[in-house]
């Protein structure tokens, strides 16, 4: 199952389990130690004097009490002295050891703060790349959905430079979106509706904000005219044969085709989505499980996509596939086309999309953390 990144209360998380950011004593601290506690109740903390504690990078399990979940996994994170007395370590320890813990009690779903992001003083762009990269691990291997709740999206560590990056990409997307749409309506004539036809010329038309060309006319030649002109003035004397002079001369524009029964024409269809997906993953070499975890998708989805060749993906599923499959920008739109949908240069989720393929960085984990900071949906998840 997939890694999601959600912004909400910890507390409020409808999981299996919940993750608290806890310090050595188990006793309740401040940030989401302490609202976990105030939320769980008195057992909670009643259950917790009796564990003894708990080392740093180690886990404690109790019941969730008056939380939505069935149990709090307590992750002692380390406090952070500049990242050089193995504090990258312990934090990788905390999500894994939580992870196991969850697994060995059939747990299907469980929800992470950011451990020792807070008051233990891990910077949190850290703390994101170190939780992202534990939580993937474990999921290469493990079914499981993963929640990292982020309390306040405004917060969100996404690294300054990329969210400026972004944040031109999209404006001068936006800019030359409008920039096209202007020009191309200037030279639509007075008065068309937009999305019509509206003839400019007789080589030129505009449709939906678009120009394209059109063929130019064909002209019967002279000597046509004119032979034309003479069967029509014998047709008197002989009209079987100028009938059939000009018939002749003047073939049919279009040969019609006989008409095909509705099944004989859905055996015409093209590839789909499904056959393409399958094709492209037996041509990348990975096996099945590889694709869909790749992609941040979970078993039972791609089972139902593999069963069913005219199955009808949503928008962020064929995205999904299409990054896990590393494929260039022209086979993603035909992935995309495929699934009835399009990139457009006027949709966020579009233009961010594309400006990771065209950076070359298919990272799914890392283009969700952007989409996330841009408030749009997340790929696969």
């Amino acid at each position: 199952m997939p890694l999601q990144i959600v912004e909400n209360d910890i507390t409020e998380m409808r999981v299996d389990a919940i993750v608290n950011a806890a310090n050595n004593s188990l006793l309740g601290g401040g940030g989401v130690d302490g609202c976990i506690h105030r939320a769980a109740g008195k057992g909670l903390l009643a259950e917790c004097r009796k564990l003894g504690g708990c080392e740093t990078g180690k886990v404690k399990v109790t019941a969730g009490y008056d939380l939505p979940c069935k149990y709090v996994i307590h992750a002692v994170g380390p406090r952070w002295f500049g990242g050089k007395q193995g504090e990258p370590a312990l934090l990788r320890s905390c999500y894994l050891n939580a992870l196991e813990a969850a697994r060995e009690r059939g747990c299907e779903s469980i929800a992470f703060p950011l451990i020792s992001s807070g008051i233990f003083g891990c910077p949190k762009q850290i703390a994101l790349r170190i939780a992202v990269d534990a939580i993937r691990d474990f999921l290469a291997e493990n079914e499981m959905l993963v929640c990292l709740v982020i309390y306040n999206r405004s917060e969100f560590p996404l690294e300054d430079g990329l969210r400026r990056d972004i944040a031109k990409y999209i404006n001068d997307s936006f800019l030359t979106d409008t920039t096209d749409t202007e020009e191309l309506s200037a030279c639509a004539p007075t008065g068309a509706a937009p999305g019509r036809f509206a003839y400019e010329d007789e080589a030129r038309f505009v449709r939906g904000g678009k120009a394209r060309r059109r063929l130019p006319r064909l002209k019967p030649k002279a000597s046509l005219r004119g032979a034309e002109r003479f069967a029509s003035a014998d047709a008197e004397s002989a009209p079987d044969e100028a009938a059939e002079e000009k018939s002749a001369m003047f073939p049919p524009m279009f040969d019609y085709a006989p008409a095909i029964s509705l099944e004989e024409a859905l055996k015409q269809i093209d590839e789909s989505f499904s056959e393409m997906l399958l094709r492209k993953i037996d041509e990348s070499g990975m096996t099945d499980a590889e694709c869909y975890k790749k992609a941040n998708v979970d078993r039972k989805l791609f089972s139902k996509i593999r069963s069913d060749r005219l199955y009808k993906p949503s928008k962020t599923t064929a995205v999904a596939f299409a990054l896990a499959l590393e494929l260039p920008i022209a086979e993603v739109r035909e992935m995309l086309m495929k699934a009835g949908f399009a990139l457009s240069r006027s949709n966020k989720f579009d233009i961010i999309v594309e400006y990771f393929i065209n950076h070359g960085n298919y990272n799914i984990y890392e283009i969700n953390e952007a989409l996330f900071a841009f408030d749009q949906k997340l790929i696969g998840a």
